[in-house]
């Protein structure tokens, strides 16, 4: 079984991620931001409609295309020596420190911790109709699971089949999929709880929401 309070330790040691900025195509760069430790932000709104900060912007056939900041952070380092050359799609131009927010530790924790169930292919997938109406009234929480219960429906190409579960019985306790939306091969669908494990989670999803500082 996997210490999931030491996990939160080993987070708490290091709480960020290092994120890329890359070229998205090829181009003559032009940095707008060159100093690191320069804070950005990433899309915002309740629409997404407000852009991240301009780190730079990457100039082809006399079109400037602007390169922003795809999340919150800090700039940790300018690959400056690619200012005004021309680069090929895919250049790392920046790295930048992310600040984990809580419900990302959680999610991260989460998937380390719960047995997660994949998508076989790229489908849109369903819960079956009696699983559906569970979930909706009581949340995914009160749904218990068990190896080869119908639990999805696949629709591609349109056809649809059933799917059913694989894996240790327990409860949902976290959803990864949206309805109406396409998931690819091997994308986790849900997070499965065996109950024995429940209140430990549980404890460190409390921990989390009561000790984790964002910045």
């Amino acid at each position: 079984m996997i210490d999931v309070k030491a996990l939160l330790e080993e987070m708490k040691a290091s709480p960020f991620e290092v994120v890329e900025v890359r070229a998205p195509h090829t181009g003559i760069v032009e940095f707008v931001v060159s100093e690191p430790g320069a804070q950005v932000h990433g899309t915002t709104g309740v629409w997404n409609e407000k852009p991240g900060t301009l780190l730079a912007k990457l100039g082809r056939e006399h079109n400037a295309k602007a390169i922003l900041a795809p999340l919150k952070g800090e700039v940790e380092k300018v690959f400056l020596e690619h200012s005004g050359r021309f680069v090929e799609a895919g250049t790392t131009l920046f790295t930048l420190r992310h600040y984990l927010t809580k419900d990302e530790v959680i999610s991260a924790i989460l998937k380390k911790t719960l047995h997660l169930f994949h998508a076989p292919e790229q489908a849109k997938y369903y819960f079956t109709p009696e699983i559906d109406t569970k979930v909706k009234a009581s949340g995914c929480k009160c749904v218990r699971v068990r190896e080869g219960m119908d639990l999805f429906i696949v629709s591609r190409m349109k056809r649809e089949t059933p799917l059913a579960y694989a894996g240790p019985e327990g409860l949902i306790y976290a959803v990864y999929f949206q309805h109406n939306e396409s998931v690819a091969a091997g994308e986790p669908l849900i997070g499965v709880c065996p109950e024995e494990l429940l209140p430990v989670i549980q404890e460190v999803v409390n921990r989390v929401q009561g000790e984790w500082e964002e910045r």
